[in-house]
């Protein structure tokens, strides 16, 4: 009989893999959708539609360091059991292939890039729209693993009825796009979730910034669903614009991957001594700090230009139904600010 310690030490190595192995990026099955996992993110496929109505993966700091070309060889997802969009749905289309898991978060093997080319990853998009905001904000979600080594972020297209479609296959094309993103900080979950029209902007990403509970009720998908239920509650009715850095470095913005040094924050404590944290954001202060940021005035006013529902429960027992700018998620009536 093997000795006491090592039987010890076997059983804490399996629920060492068990815990380490959860794949907390995963959004929950969606019905009559195909949930297809390929080495670096997992999807769930839609026929109807034509492309994934989610693709889920998680993204450490080292991933961001480029190690294999972008290959630019879209291909047929071998995986999708009814076959996914081809070449011939997007030509003479109009539209850009639009990476829903970047291309460029995919570039630290020849094998995961190559996957990340599937047309199963790809969702019609306009030019202006791809080349410009969708590229922005995944270069500050690169940026983000940089800076805090793990995120966990779910994207896709909104797919609703009597869209347009495209091609032989009748690709949809989707008005809107999302993401929501997580990290822990700590033992904590925080959360952030974006919607954007399809179309070219040059507003600033914070304007796009809603909170997780108002994106799953735009979407009907359920994400992030395997955190702990209080945790999962807490992190998606929090507005947390300010947990998180705003700056993207021509780095992580060219697609080569390659991150940039956090420095120490310039922020002062309440004890009166210089912050600790690391940060990679250009002003110099971290997200507890971001108020003593004397730019600070453009995000402030960012971060009030999104109306949400309110997240508070009401006397009731019902989701009060005022809307608010408070970055919290709450009205004036249920604490906002």
């Amino acid at each position: 009989m093997p000795p006491l310690r090592y039987l010890i030490f076997l059983l804490f190595t399996a629920y060492a893999n068990f815990f380490f192995a959860q794949q907390w990026e995963l959004a929950a099955p969606v019905p009559n959708e195909t949930v297809i996992h390929h080495r670096a993110f997992s999807l769930s496929y839609s026929e109807e539609h034509e492309q994934a109505s989610w693709v889920a993966y998680e993204l450490v700091r080292d991933e961001t360091i480029k190690r294999a070309e972008r290959s630019d060889k879209f291909l047929i997802d071998p995986l999708v059991p009814g076959g996914s969009a081809t070449h011939a749905d997007y030509k003479g289309s109009g539209f850009d292939r639009g990476h829903l898991a970047p291309a460029a978060d995919m570039s630290f093997s020849t094998h995961t890039m190559q996957e990340s080319f599937y047309y199963s990853n790809m969702s019609p998009q306009y030019a202006g729209f791809n080349r410009g905001i969708w590229k922005r904000l995944e270069a500050l979600v690169r940026n983000w693993a940089v800076e805090y080594d793990t995120v966990y972020v779910v994207t896709g297209g909104i797919l609703s009825d009597n869209l347009q479609a495209i091609g032989p296959n009748r690709v949809s094309v989707p008005r809107y796009f999302y993401k929501a993103v997580f990290r822990f900080e700590q033992t904590q979950p925080v959360g952030i979730a974006f919607l954007l029209r399809n179309e070219a902007s040059k507003a600033p990403l914070q304007s796009f910034v809603l909170t997780i509970d108002s994106l799953e009720a735009v979407s009907g998908i359920d994400f992030f669903y395997q955190l702990p239920d209080k945790s999962e509650d807490f992190m998606e009715s929090s507005m947390s614009v300010n947990a998180w850095t705003w700056s993207t470095s021509s780095n992580t913005g060219s697609e080569s991957g390659v991150g940039v040094t956090a420095a120490q924050c310039k922020g002062i404590t309440q004890s009166g001594h210089r912050c600790k944290n690391r940060t990679t954001n250009e002003s110099g202060y971290c997200y507890i700090h971001s108020s003593q940021d004397p730019a600070n005035t453009a995000v402030k006013k960012a971060r009030r230009s999104v109306s949400v529902r309110c997240s508070a429960t009401t006397k009731a027992g019902t989701r009060c139904k005022r809307k608010t700018y408070s970055p919290n998620g709450k009205c004036f009536q249920h604490g906002g600010d």
